[in-house]
């Protein structure tokens, strides 16, 4: 936001008139996404037949053991693709989250777990650089990336175009972000039941909610009016240079 863009001040009075006609509108955002909200849980399951095996930093791990014997399961699709210097800078920024509400949801029978197609010592060696602790396995050896519409072989780019976010959308990426969530229930049956894309996953970045408190907001000005214009890996914010989420971006599909 520029200076010459900076709000007329106004007597208290005004601004009380003018707070109170927004909070009308905050109110009604907030009984929709009530609405929203249990619209989503009463969204039908699809059961999961696949064996998915992960591989985790102590050895192989099925999507039930995800689960840490919960009955719910939040999994990160983490954009880090297989020889990647580091993982995609967004898919950090969502990650820096996770710690804080870990010790919360885990108390409240769900567990959290990140998956990327990166082998699991790329994988260990990034996230011990950050510092996290939250479960991160490699879905290298299986289909559980492609399956989900995060990752794509060649045969999945047709015309310039890969199928993300339930629909035809042109080619960017090998790996793309997302969410998805699963229920085990008590006979050990795994269903899928929801998952989300794109800016779907905003919801989960906590800074972006303070951002938007603010005066300027998320004030995303620079040439690609998004994260990657502002946003660091957190132990790089004093390093020049462009997110790796552009490095690994490209225009044109594979030949």
């Amino acid at each position: 936001m520029k200076e010459d863009d900076m709000r007329p001040a106004v007597s208290r009075e005004e601004w009380t008139r003018a707070r109170k006609a927004l909070l009308e509108k905050e109110k009604e955002l907030t009984r929709a996404r009530d609405r929203l909200n249990a619209e989503r849980r009463r969204l039908p399951w699809v059961r999961i037949g696949t064996d998915y095996v992960f591989e985790g930093p102590d050895g192989p791990e099925t999507l039930a053991d995800l689960f840490a014997g919960r009955s719910q399961l939040i999994v990160q699709h983490f954009m880090f693709g297989p020889g990647w210097a580091e993982g995609c800078v967004g898919c950090s920024f969502e990650a820096d989250h996770v710690e804080g509400a870990l010790v919360h949801l885990e108390h409240h029978d769900v567990s959290f777990a990140a998956v990327s197609r990166a082998s699991i010592r790329e994988i260990e060696d990034f996230r011990r650089r950050l510092g996290w602790r939250f479960k991160w396995v490699s879905s290298y050896g299986n289909d559980f990336n492609y399956d989900f519409h995060v990752s794509f072989r060649d045969e999945d780019i047709v015309d310039g175009h890969v199928y993300y976010n339930y629909e035809m959308r042109p080619f960017a990426c090998r790996e793309l972000p997302g969410t998805s969530v699963f229920y085990r229930n008590s006979a050990g049956e795994i269903f899928h039941t929801y998952s989300t894309y794109a800016r779907g996953n905003e919801t989960l970045v906590g800074a972006y909610n303070y951002l938007d408190l603010t005066p300027k907001g998320r004030n995303e000005t620079g040439p690609n009016h998004d994260l990657t214009d502002w946003v660091r890996h957190h132990d790089r914010y004093d390093t020049a240079g462009p997110s790796c989420c552009r490095e690994h971006r490209t225009a044109t599909p594979p030949a």
